[in-house]
């Protein structure tokens, strides 16, 4: 069986590859610390729950539309208004099954062979994937731990060629945890405006921070950079709704148009009574939000101590999302060797850098109780000493 040329031009996700295996592993009864997958340890909240089965019992089984439930989307609108100031009417929302698909959705609505895609590196593994499947090209702007893993508005502008279509912004950020400040928001939309071309920005974390970090939507900054921003979400992170597959895209209607075109003739729409529950997370109390980003700051304190205290290990702190990235090379490792030993040797699950273009980092989430931090760092320590 011949295969499509675009299947080989993609690499299978490592994230999800590796937490199946921990899964796995766990299944047969080994000890895992799983530090692997991007997903909260914390039960769906109950209101929410609660909204889901309810609208099961009324029997909203059926299809629906598939740009997603009107009173969805008008919350998920009146949302980016009051908590992001972007004026979004319910015509400019797609909801999506997932914030994955809501990216998908837009590359291929909106790129083609040609197109240029500007993504910061460290970068979310499927930023890439995506825009190649989509037949576009990948344009990698490199940044490190002396920049915070940000970009400057320079390095941006140096980028743009005729080609370029879009640059994706992920604040806070997958995999590094960094989130831009409102002035260095700013200025990146001036150059997009400057150079005219569009940006989506990935928010998915846009609740998940720290020590007085702000969150900043870029299209807030003026009508001009507004016309040229699009929005991606959901409400796996902050709400913990991995598993119920809910995101939205939001931005210019001809392009939610087309984007909810190709969901139509893909997956449709989705899951009906899912989004009564995305609908109770909108409109009802946020209580559980702040209570699940509180006991993130305590465990990212946590790893983040007993990390840096091992010799050889150099880490960043983040100030966004769950993640630690920290630096292996004086380890004399690649991302994957480092990996492969460590759940070997000591049963850890990691992330290796190579799949965010940081072959020298390894990823580390504490969206995991703190029973498991301890005894993994424990672990991790004893890896690291040994090597």
């Amino acid at each position: 069986m011949k295969l499509a040329a675009r299947v080989g031009q993609v690499t299978p996700s490592l994230t999800l590859s590796i937490a199946a295996k921990a899964k796995a592993m766990k299944a047969v009864g080994i000890d895992v610390c799983s530090f692997s997958a991007g997903e909260p340890d914390f039960d769906t909240p109950a209101h929410i729950k609660a909204a889901a089965k309810k609208a099961l019992d009324e029997g909203k089984t059926k299809y629906g539309a598939a740009n997603g439930e009107p009173k969805l989307r008008e919350a998920i609108a009146r949302k980016l208004l009051q908590d992001n100031r972007l004026c979004y009417g319910p015509e400019n929302v797609l909801v999506t099954n997932g914030g994955k698909h809501s990216l998908y959705n837009l590359m291929m609505a909106l790129i083609e062979a040609g197109d240029e895609v500007i993504i910061p590196s460290p970068y979310w593994l499927s930023y890439p994937e995506m825009v190649i499947l989509a037949g576009g090209t990948p344009v990698l702007l490199p940044t490190d731990a002396s920049t915070g893993y940000k970009i400057t508005p320079d390095q941006l502008r140096k980028a743009i060629t005729p080609r370029t279509k879009l640059f994706v912004l992920n604040s806070p950020s997958n995999p590094t945890g960094m989130v831009y400040s409102p002035e260095e928001v700013q200025a990146i939309a001036e150059v997009i405006v400057e150079k005219d071309i569009l940006v989506v920005s990935d928010e998915i974390y846009e609740k998940i921070l720290y020590d007085g970090a702000i969150h900043v939507s870029i299209g807030s900054f003026g009508s001009e950079i507004f016309d040229r921003t699009i929005i991606s979400s959901g409400f796996a992170k902050a709400y913990s709704m991995t598993g119920w597959r809910i995101g939205y895209l939001a931005g210019d209607v001809e392009l939610i148009k087309a984007a909810g075109t190709i969901q139509g003739h893909s997956t449709s729409n989705v899951c009906t009574f899912a989004q009564y529950g995305a609908i109770a997370a909108l409109e009802s109390s946020q209580d559980c939000v702040e209570e699940m980003r509180l006991a993130f700051a305590q465990r990212r304190e946590v790893m983040y101590e007993r990390l840096t205290a091992i010799p050889g290990i150099n880490c960043s702190k983040p100030n966004g999302a769950f993640y630690l990235f920290f630096n292996i090379s004086e380890t004399g490792l690649t991302s994957l060797e480092f990996c492969d030993a460590l759940l070997e040797n000591q049963q850890v699950a990691v992330i290796p850098g190579i799949a965010f273009g940081a072959d020298d980092h390894i990823r580390l989430s504490y969206a995991t109780d703190m029973i498991s931090i301890e005894k993994g760092m424990d672990r991790l320590d004893k890896f690291v000493r040994s090597l």
